[in-house]
């Protein structure tokens, strides 16, 4: 009999599987890709087994979509062998692999780095004050609370964190961990009488990384151990950082001493990005993973369609990858409309690129002023801040130049236009609220028209 696999590769196969659905069709899925298994994670080899009477068949047919979905869970160096259900399975000389439910420690994925986050309007302040964070670990931010809704970065961020602070830290230790592990970790420490051993894992780190804190609530014990545990970290200087789905007030199940630590911070949230950062996102995963385009008409297909968040994006690009090894077919826009009509058949009309007058639009709608005194000279505070986002706008969005740009605006200077952006830019960092209006203007800039006016 096989081992038990261990939980983090469980949870790892589950994600994988979700990969491979969305990849090939559903009888495709059942007949082939349904009786695989996991055996273990050996360096960078996932080995998964496939029953004797098909396994010859799916190395040879699903062997790339295999390895496809599989790097896109578990990084881009992973290989994939498939062995038969009885296969040894050991560590090669100096590897590690994750077998029989040993615990591992945390490793943070090496390509989730301040590098690789995209950053856009939905997500710059929130990454500005993870990189404060790394930096100044304790000194910045304490403790710093990331909302938004899944796979619009959050946990991208955690890594980051985590991979500056083993690389430029200085000797800091630094764990990564969720609530679901934290709970697991608990529980089995209590059965098996090691508290005093699991209190150290998590009390001594200078640097405390923690994903998905909304399912903390009604875990009374497990929330009474992370109120110390938070407590304990905190009062020694040590840096925490928490990702949630929604904000700290909005969690009623949980104690309101816990709420107020988490708000005690700062608060900094994440939305779904917009288009011209869902393209930057395709085409970084494009240049990071050398697929062969046959023209940039796919990755539009695929930003038109999907819009909620990076990780639907790049589940998207990979079923239509994988349906293109399969069928040798040319990966461009009809390729993707065909693969992805039947999971998101309301593309949309193809998007027009923003205007500057669309920007100018926007901001008198928001800030309640016309355009005739937005273009005016005006300086009432009111009309300032509403130009000056304006120009911000079609700035960031729009590609128009910064003269044009100031000779839209009622004939200005580039050098006002320049300004306009900082002072807009600033405040967004100072204020999370003037921030989340002018993120939610570029939102609704790179939307069709008939959506803008509904």
């Amino acid at each position: 009999m096989p081992p038990a696999v261990p939980p983090q590769l469980a949870h790892d196969w589950t994600l994988i599987q979700s990969e491979l659905r969305r990849a090939v069709p559903d009888s495709t899925f059942e007949i082939w890709l349904q009786p695989l298994r996991p055996r273990g994670l050996i360096d960078d080899t996932l080995l998964v087994s496939a029953p004797d009477q098909i396994r010859s068949w799916v190395a040879d047919r699903f062997g790339r979509v295999l390895q496809t979905c599989a790097a896109a869970v578990l990084g881009p160096e992973t290989t994939v062998d498939v062995v038969a259900p009885g296969a040894c399975v050991e560590p090669s000389a100096g590897g590690a692999a994750r077998l029989g439910g040993v615990p591992v420690p945390e490793q943070f994925n090496p390509k989730l780095t301040f590098d690789q986050f995209v950053i856009g309007d939905s997500n710059r302040f929130a990454h500005a004050a993870a990189l404060a964070v790394a930096e100044l670990p304790g000194q910045a931010y304490n403790p710093l609370f990331l909302y938004g809704p899944p796979g619009v970065g959050k946990t991208h961020l955690l890594h980051s964190i985590g991979n500056y602070v083993r690389l430029f830290g200085g000797g800091l230790t630094v764990r990564y961990t969720t609530v679901e592990r934290f709970t697991s970790e608990f529980v089995a420490a209590i059965q098996s009488g090691g508290i005093e051993d699991f209190k150290g894992r998590f009390r001594h780190n200078d640097v405390l990384l923690i994903d998905d804190v909304q399912f903390l609530q009604s875990k009374v014990k497990t929330e009474e151990e992370f109120f110390h545990t938070f407590n304990a970290l905190y009062d020694t200087g040590s840096q925490l950082v928490l990702t949630c789905d929604r904000l700290p007030g909005d969690m009623d199940a949980l104690q309101d001493r816990l709420r107020e630590r988490f708000e005690a911070g700062l608060v900094a949230d994440i939305g779904a990005p917009d288009l011209a950062t869902r393209m930057t996102i395709l085409r970084k995963r494009v240049h990071h993973d050398g697929i062969e385009l046959g023209d940039d008409s796919a990755l539009h297909a695929i930003a038109r369609r999907i819009t909620v968040n990076a990780r639907a994006l790049e589940g998207a690009l990979i079923r239509v990858v994988a349906f293109h090894s399969l069928t040798g077919r040319r990966i461009d826009g009809a390729l993707a409309d065909e693969v992805l009509s039947g999971l998101y058949p309301h593309a949309g009309p193809a998007v027009a690129e923003p205007t500057i007058e669309a920007a100018l639009q926007l901001a008198c709608e928001e800030f309640g002023v016309t355009a005739e005194e937005l273009l005016s000279s005006r300086r009432t505070a009111r009309v300032v801040w509403a130009r000056q986002v304006a120009m911000y706008l079609a700035r960031e969005h729009t590609g128009a130049t910064l003269p044009a740009i100031g000779r839209h605006f009622g004939g200005r200077n580039h050098t006002t236009v320049i300004h306009a952006c900082r002072r807009t830019g600033e405040r967004m960092a100072s204020d999370p609220e003037a921030g989340a209006i002018v993120r939610n203007l570029a939102r609704r800039l790179g939307e069709p028209h008939d959506d803008r006016r509904s």
